[in-house]
């Protein structure tokens, strides 16, 4: 566990912001002790990395609280619009470089202005915004979560994680049998009640993201049981077949 002195230390964002962040309800300590002290664990500061990750990408504090708190987010997805937005920023800062060389041997003779030039990367940062914020699953999240409090999305949350213990407990039977069937069907239903309707195109997006191995892949098989998360993914895939 870390005080919010050490993860300003850690991070580079002022305490300022974390409580800020805290206040708002996008990223909370794990835990406050008597003495008012903040304390992070390692789940909170993996948040702080997503937050700033959105933040790269230029998304609205509140949007990134509703992506983060969305049941469908997937970390593994984000990092590696990160890297490819990290990417098209080293490129364009190797133009500069090399423009500000060329002139300093040269003078100012050169009038090329393209390394100045960054439609590149706010193209890349607004597909990257209308994969997570324009689609009417997000969007009927958000309309849904309007009025809620932390505590009721915390409980739809683990509501959901409840289904998936459920279905550790038919590991024993086969994917297709009726039993898991049903559990699948159950899965479909709670998340169209709390979260956006869950058509069977979405649900199987889910599954393959149930199954990608990535955080999603652990959350699960950490709440239930390890093989969870694969055995739901191929129910979900024979149900959506």
């Amino acid at each position: 566990m870390r005080t919010v002195h050490e993860v300003s230390k850690l991070t580079g964002v002022s305490i300022r912001t974390l409580h800020y962040y805290d206040r708002i309800g996008l990223l909370n300590p794990t835990e406050t002790t008597l003495s008012g002290y903040r304390l992070y664990d390692d789940t909170a500061l993996e948040r702080l990395q997503c937050i700033l990750l959105f933040r790269e990408l230029q998304f609205p504090l509140k949007e990134i609280k509703r992506i983060l708190d969305s049941p469908d987010f997937d970390r593994g997805r984000a990092l590696d619009q990160q890297i490819a937005l990290l990417q098209l920023k080293k490129e364009r800062l190797g133009e500069l470089i090399d423009l500000a060389r060329e002139i300093r041997r040269t003078g100012v003779k050169n009038l090329d202005f393209t390394a100045f030039d960054t439609k590149k990367l706010e193209e890349y940062a607004k597909q990257a915004k209308e994969t997570w914020g324009n689609t009417e699953a997000y969007r009927e999240y958000e309309e849904k979560s309007v009025g809620k409090s932390k505590e009721e999305i915390k409980e739809s949350s683990l509501g959901l994680m409840k289904l998936f213990q459920e279905f550790a407990k038919l590991l024993d039977q086969a994917p297709e049998s009726p039993a898991v069937q049903e559990q699948v069907k159950k899965l479909q239903m709670y998340i169209t009640e709390h979260f956006y309707t869950c058509t069977r195109e979405i649900l199987k997006g889910l599954g393959a993201m149930y199954a990608a191995g990535g955080e999603m892949t652990e959350n699960i098989d950490r709440a239930s049981q390890a093989g969870t998360a694969q055995f739901a993914a191929e129910a979900i895939r024979i149900y959506c077949s």
